[in-house]
């Protein structure tokens, strides 16, 4: 396969007669310089004076005295010129985002020396207009008139008045504008075109010939540009197409070819580009997603790599395949070349960044002075945080733990740099200030780390941060030069656009190696062996925003870009892609997600019409791998053993204890029991303003056992006016589920006042009523004694299995416990959920998906203090007690626990009947517990894994 630039550099050596040191070459891009170098230099066997090498827009800015503008700061001029000649009061925060669409417009517009005056008078004088455009083509003039049937000046929207507005003004915009540039010597890139050519004189340009090569769309200037230096005899013209879509008519592909060789007729004649009526290995393959299509590439390369790396190409259509692609590539890949830069997006620098502007705006409440936790714990958690401060990691475990939501300045603030990173900013300018240190402690760091150290990740996060201070500079220059006055949000969103769009580039030998490349990069590089990665619809042609001041109707009769020009330039790098390929593989996913239809591009089911070859077509299948579900069983080994008696045995833990909770959790499911207190694996602490069950049920246990402390202050009796004067006093009542917040959710100092969001609020209002609830259902039972509320009951046991002693205990803390008309009610309080009523004793040691665990905790309290009564030769009876607030308005309803079938339940005012075999069965469950001869397995109730911690670990 002889190239394009292979027959270019040839035939430019011929006519030059190798005297290229006058000469200069340019290209639409500077990457294809470096390949025709090579070339160049095979064509003669003594050294060369190389010519001198350009891009188009290297061309441009070499003849102007201008240099080109900052983006941001080419908005805020534009913003000062807007206010000036429309006396409106917009903010530049309103005005950013479609200010960059205004300079889109002139941009446009002057690269394509557009009549301007014309173009942006007021619509009424455009619509006079067309009975005298004698200066349009036909074809312009019947769009012009198109559009003014389908625009009615009577019937406008308010978004077509302000369109009308702004073009009552444009003109006089737009003349402003680029004064006030001029002045500052800085131009916008087609104001820059434009002055260009205004003002060129082919004779003083330096050198003697300009060979122009590759080149497909022209706008008006290049155009122009070209003409004059051809008219000059200064220039030479190399197109690169096909005669295949070049002779069919139409064919986006073959438009702007057709143009440019009418106009400047090339330097290598037809014969030369008969290359797609050929026939070609040419592949086409359905990928079920996207990634599916990097995880196929390594086997594509192992067969299809060239001898010579680099006349292979893997193009992505969809950049964001990049790293994907890099991870891909196997090992017969020995060199390897990324024409396109590594996202900044994608580093550690970008997030920290967006870490920090997040908290320093959405996560700071100027009003009370308070960070909020999401944003916190999102910058702790950042790697660059943790390499920075020793205490960050320890700081979000304490926020974490505390559910501190709205921490002060001062708790974060535990060293130097934390200091800095949770200082409150108050301007932007303060703001870049800020971000900036912080990155220059992130430099620091890097500097400090030994070369060993150093991975080639860290060559790129060093870019990265480069990068990434080097924009914070540019912002906080546009903010101390007063150019760029906006809210601390708009300066997020500026920045966190221009870092999304920004990348770093890869270095190394691009004429080497496999090379990798987005589309636009492969224009006038051909290749022998080719793959190309989601050719979809949507990302080829690129699918996208354009967005514009100007419709499509009046930008296609003023000769302007349109869709369709993008379209065709598409159309044209696709085919010419295809062209001298060999082997050719395009790859579609049919996944649909975003702008990806899940359809293979347009111009792939054309080529299937239009070609005159068999085209193969392939389908990837999804690897269907099925999930092992081999039983896990763990057996009682030495090992496990001894970590059963280190938890449970009170000689080697003195507070151990077998809690209602840990015995619960064996008859669940014994490898989660295993799991949570053999082998210590918790899930870690998560943290969320809204309130869970378990949270919700502590703050109302919290406030009900104050309520009665208070209340039995001065004797232990409740009795009937006692608690009505309590449900009269609303704010106390309120005070009381104040201080649960305030301990247990948001852990505040005693002298801080809890501020609830929306569904805290409704949470706080929910328990206010519950307790109302508890005290209207103790009004009734009035009067009784309250014995005590959370208190902790313990028993010794002593347990023999296998020849060895467990000393343990059993027990936890009770809810409440009061006593009336020698009953003493053992009380567990319930915010949520339903009744249970066991059929027997034995159900509560069934591993039953209906088993009640509640009922399991209350009866197991209500037999050790029977058992601590007897000891005291107390006669009471312990009736076990479920109170389930929600249900407590009920007329008819009462706590105490029923047991038996449905029909035949009684209510079990007497525990004592029953303690002796809840305390046999109790026995062989802690038996089967500690047994060396009885591994723990998963349950075999699926039901019960829904919600468990372990799930992903036991697969069940």
């Amino acid at each position: 396969m002889k190239t394009f630039l292979q027959e270019v550099a040839h035939d430019l050596y011929e006519k030059t007669h190798g005297d290229l040191s006058n000469v200069a070459v340019v290209f639409p891009n500077k990457r294809a310089s470096l390949f025709f170098n090579e070339y160049l230099a095979h064509e003669s066997k003594r050294p060369l004076w190389s010519p001198a090498y350009t891009s188009i827009s290297e061309l441009f800015r070499q003849c102007s005295p201008w240099q080109t503008g900052d983006s941001v700061k080419l908005v805020c001029d534009l913003y000062k010129v807007f206010r000036q000649v429309t006396g409106s009061n917009e903010s530049l925060d309103d005005f950013f985002f479609w200010g960059e669409m205004l300079i889109a417009d002139f941009d446009d517009a002057d690269k394509n020396l557009a009549d301007t005056q014309a173009l942006f008078s007021n619509l009424k004088d455009l619509n006079g207009l067309t009975d005298d455009y004698d200066f349009l083509e036909e074809g312009q003039k019947e769009a012009l008139s198109q559009f003014f049937r389908n625009f009615s000046i009577d019937r406008v929207t308010e978004l077509k008045q302000r369109f009308i507005s702004i073009w009552d003004t444009l003109g006089e915009i737009y003349t402003r504008y680029k004064a006030l540039l001029e002045s500052q010597h800085i131009a916008y890139e087609g104001m820059m075109y434009r002055q260009v050519i205004d003002t060129l004189n082919p004779d003083k340009l330096p050198y003697r010939l300009y060979v122009f090569v590759g080149f497909n769309v022209l706008n008006k200037v290049e155009h122009t540009l070209f003409r004059r230096l051809a008219d000059a005899g200064k220039a030479l013209f190399y197109w690169d197409y096909d005669t295949f879509y070049l002779n069919r008519t139409p064919h986006e592909a073959g438009e702007f070819i057709r143009r440019n060789l009418r106009d400047f007729p090339s330097e290598l004649p037809p014969s030369f580009f008969n290359n797609l009526n050929q026939a070609k290995d040419i592949t086409f393959v359905e990928s079920p997603t996207e990634n599916g299509q990097a995880r196929y590439l390594p086997q594509w390369l192992r067969e299809n790599l060239t001898e010579e790396e680099k006349e292979t190409a893997v193009v992505l259509c969809n950049e964001a395949l990049l790293q994907s692609v890099l991870h891909s590539l196997p090992e017969n890949v020995k060199h390897i070349n990324i024409t396109m830069g590594f996202p900044l997006s994608q580093t550690p620098a970008y997030s920290f960044v967006c870490a920090l502007l997040e908290l320093h705006t959405a996560g700071y409440n100027t009003q009370n002075g308070r960070y909020r936790f999401t944003e916190v714990i999102s910058l702790l958690k950042h790697p660059y945080t943790r390499q920075l401060s020793s205490q960050a990691a320890e700081l979000e475990q304490s926020l974490t733990r505390d559910n501190r939501f709205y921490p002060l300045p001062s708790e974060l603030e535990k060293d130097g740099i934390l200091e800095i990173l949770f200082t409150p900013v108050t301007t932007n300018s303060n703001l870049c200030q800020l971000i900036t240190k912080a990155l220059e402690k992130v430099a620091l760091s890097y500097q400090q780390q030994k070369p060993s150290d150093t991975t080639a990740f860290d060559q790129l996060y060093r870019e990265a941060l480069f990068k990434t201070y080097t924009l914070m500079n540019r912002f906080y220059t546009l903010i101390e030069d007063k150019d760029l006055n906006v809210k601390p949000e708009t300066l997020q969103r500026l920045l966190t656009r221009v870092m999304a769009t920004s990348s770093i580039p890869f270095h190394g030998e691009p004429a080497i190696g496999l090379q990798v490349m987005g589309v636009l990069e492969t224009r006038n590089l051909d290749f022998r062996h080719l793959i190309m990665l989601s050719v979809n619809e949507g990302q080829l042609p690129k699918g996208g925003n354009d967005a514009s001041f100007i419709p499509y109707n009046l930008r296609k009769a003023f000769g302007m870009t349109t869709i369709d020009h993008k379209i065709a330039v598409y159309a044209y790098y696709f085919y010419r892609l295809l062209q001298r390929t060999e082997k050719a593989t395009l790859i579609f996913n049919t996944a649909t997600d975003g702008i990806n239809r899940g359809e293979m591009s347009r111009f792939m089911l054309q080529f299937i019409i239009e070609w005159g070859y068999p085209v193969k077509r392939l389908r990837l299948e999804a690897a269907q791998s099925p999930q092992g579900s081999t039983p896990i069983c763990i057996s009682k080994g030495p090992t496990v053993l001894r970590r059963l008696w280190e938890t449970f045995d009170v000689r080697y833990n003195p507070k151990a204890v077998l809690s209602p909770s840990a015995l619960n959790c064996y008859l669940d499911c014994p490898l989660k029991f295993y799991y949570k207190y053999a082998a210590h694996l918790n899930a870690p602490d998560e943290i969320s303003p809204e309130i869970d069950a378990a949270k919700f049920g502590s703050i109302f246990h919290h406030a009900a056992e104050h309520i009665y402390k208070d209340l039995t202050t001065h004797g232990k009796v409740i009795n009937q006016e006692t608690i009505e004067n309590l449900l009269k006093n609303e704010v106390r009542l309120q005070d009381y589920v104040d201080k649960g917040f305030k301990e247990l959710f948001f852990h505040l100092p005693p002298e801080e006042k809890p501020t609830y969001n929306g569904i805290q609020l409704i949470n706080s209002a929910v328990i206010l009523r519950y307790v109302k609830q508890l005290l209207q259902k103790d009004l009734k039972h009035a009067p009784f004694t309250f014995v005590s509320s959370e208190y902790p009951v313990y028993e010794e046991l002593k347990l023999t299995v296998a020849d060895t002693v467990l000393h343990s205990r059993i027990g936890g803390i009770i809810d409440r416990i009061d006593w009336k008309d020698n009953i003493l009610r053992i009380v567990d309080y319930k915010t949520g959920g339903n009744a249970d009523t066991p059929s027997s004793i034995e159900s509560l040691f069934s591993p039953d998906l209906k088993r009640s665990s509640h009922v399991f905790q209350t009866f197991l309290y209500a037999a050790i203090v029977c058992r601590k009564l007897r000891e005291k030769q107390d006669t009471r009876q312990v009736a076990p007690s479920l109170l389930y607030i929600h249900r407590a308005a009920s007329e008819n309803y009462t706590p105490v626990i029923q047991l038996g079938e449905a029909r035949k339940a009684e209510p079990v005012y007497d525990f004592a009947r029953y303690e002796m075999e809840f305390r046999e069965r109790l026995k062989l469950l802690l038996m089967e517990i500690f047994s060396p001869e009885i591994p723990f397995t998963q349950t075999e109730i699926p039901d019960k894994c829904t919600y468990c911690d372990f799930k992903d670990l036991c697969r069940k």
